[in-house]
């Protein structure tokens, strides 16, 4: 019997190279059978989860891979003026814990820092080609975003996803301006379900057997934040780990109702088992920001690390 798995991808930036990394073993993986029957993901999550989903659906696990690879190598400050530009900046996320400076709105700057993002995804995944490569049968895509203005949450599902979409589940209010998608303004899925997990069980008649949760941010530190960057980091960490504890909560509440035969209808849920790949290394906030090319590849090397001794 093959099992059938949904991943689900934490957003944190640059730290998502893990994920990539984590994702590029499991799609190489062929000793263990399972089958991948959904991705999900928010901000840098959201754009693994979109790159190793878009091979899928052309049943292509190699082109997965070279996506997730193509992507975070253009995605890295490469050239002279990049680097330096890199570095000026995670100098001046940095100064703010030692000096004070004024916050200064992104709708003062331009926007090239999303149009190159969006010209990377676009470098990257045919959304036209998408919409005719989904199909009933198709593993599901689910990209998480916040409403602005309702406070609402957003899920956005398989061919709805566009280069748009994954801005939006990536913009993150104090580097990006909202992306406005049919007359609605998002932020970063940060702020909703990172990453969203319930609609796998809720809103799918094939729900997965396993979610693979790849959890970025560390659920516990060693020893008590007392200085403002400590403090500020963990205070990160916790908010990135709000919303992902509440969708297993969800997720566990369920499994519990299942096995006590609370539902009438004993086919619409299932028990589902929950695993976890992790990044157990502390990192700053800032570093989430780091687009160096050695950080990136040591991040990825990592992923693919813990993910073959998840696999074991």
């Amino acid at each position: 019997m093959v099992n059938k798995i949904a991943i689900a991808c934490q957003g944190g930036g640059s730290h998502t190279a893990f994920t990539a990394g984590v994702l590029k073993r499991i799609l190489k993986e062929n000793k263990r059978k399972f089958e991948i029957v959904g991705l999900s993901g928010t901000s840098g999550g959201a754009i693994c989860a979109l790159l190793a989903w878009y091979g899928l659906l052309k049943n292509d696990k190699k082109l997965s891979i070279e996506k997730l690879d193509g992507f975070w190598t253009d995605n890295s400050a490469s050239s002279l003026w990049d680097s330096i530009l890199n570095e000026w900046i995670l100098w001046a996320v940095r100064m703010q814990e030692v000096i004070t400076t004024p916050e200064i709105s992104p709708y003062y700057f331009p926007t090239w820092a999303q149009d190159q993002l969006r010209g990377l995804l676009k470098k990257h995944v045919d959304f036209d080609e998408i919409k005719t490569l989904v199909n009933s049968s198709s593993p599901r895509l689910l990209i998480g975003a916040s409403d602005v203005l309702s406070g609402k949450f957003k899920v956005f599902k398989n061919d709805e996803n566009s280069a748009d979409t994954i801005l939006a589940s990536a913009a993150i209010p104090t580097f990006f301006r909202s992306v406005k998608i049919d007359k609605t303004i998002y932020w970063d899925g940060l702020f909703s379900q990172n990453p969203p997990l319930r609609e796998f069980i809720v809103d799918s008649e094939e729900k997965p057997d396993e979610l693979w949760v790849i959890q970025i941010n560390p659920e516990t530190r060693k020893n008590e934040p007392v200085s403002v960057k400590e403090i500020t980091d963990r205070r990160n960490e916790l908010a990135g780990n709000l919303s992902l504890n509440q969708e297993v909560y969800f997720i566990e509440t369920v499994n519990k109702w299942v096995k006590a035969g609370e539902f009438v209808d004993k086919d619409k849920f299932k028990n589902i088992k929950i695993k976890w790949i992790k990044m157990e290394k502390e990192m700053d906030y800032e570093s989430k920001l780091n687009r160096n090319p050695t950080f990136i590849q040591d991040l990825m090397n990592y992923g693919e690390t813990q993910a073959e001794d998840f696999l074991k």
